[in-house]
């Protein structure tokens, strides 16, 4: 099986080209998705982002002009090495911030040493996530809808425990990304804006 995410104004044209590689392609609504079976075989499964069901026309068009983007919503995308968040208002960035924190890596020394190092290492981590903290806590103060995240689990993890972040509802999907910066952010943002498309190709 194959993971695709297709932006929204897409979404018509990869359905045409699936017919066009795999055959003639009948389109169904089923469990809140809309899914397609070529002759050759071949399936996919579409379904809207923020876990959004789908009940209309089996049609490309009507699909994707189902999705809109939450009023008021959120990406959180921390690892070891930095953080990003953003806060919107349907598809417009109304205030992100982007953070770079050092963290050592890990060190093949022994003994004591190894020790020290480790402290410094996780009390690098701990600032970084505190860091992270602060600013998503302020940025997604009273957010009303889900908060896509993304980057490294437990990283993640760390800065959600924070109390100011306890009414925060996350997004079911998960953003694999590398270290944070601004153009990532901007990505993470289209990608969780994008139709979730899983495709199984005939043997």
């Amino acid at each position: 099986m194959t993971h695709v995410l297709v932006p929204a104004a897409r979404l018509e044209r990869w359905v045409l080209n699936f017919n066009g590689r795999h055959g003639t392609t009948a389109l169904a609504v089923a469990g809140g998705a809309l899914t397609g079976a070529a002759s050759d075989g071949s399936t996919f499964e579409a379904r809207l982002p923020f876990g959004e069901q789908y009940a209309g026309l089996p049609d490309a068009a009507a699909f994707a002009a189902a999705l809109v983007a939450p009023a008021d919503w959120g990406v959180l995308l921390v690892r070891k090495g930095g953080f990003a968040v953003a806060r919107l208002a349907g598809e417009k960035t109304t205030e992100s911030k982007v953070g770079q924190r050092h963290v050592q890596g890990r060190t093949k020394a022994g003994g004591q040493s190894q020790q020290r190092f480790a402290r410094r290492r996780d009390n690098q981590a701990r600032q970084a996530y505190e860091a992270a903290a602060d600013h998503a806590a302020r940025i997604l103060a009273g957010v009303t809808g889900p908060v896509a995240t993304g980057g490294d689990h437990t990283a993640v993890e760390e800065v959600l425990a924070d109390a100011r972040l306890r009414h925060v509802v996350r997004d079911g999907a998960w953003l694999p990304v590398p270290d944070p910066r601004r153009a990532v952010l901007e990505q993470s943002v289209l990608d969780a804006l994008s139709v979730r498309v899983d495709v199984v190709n005939s043997p």
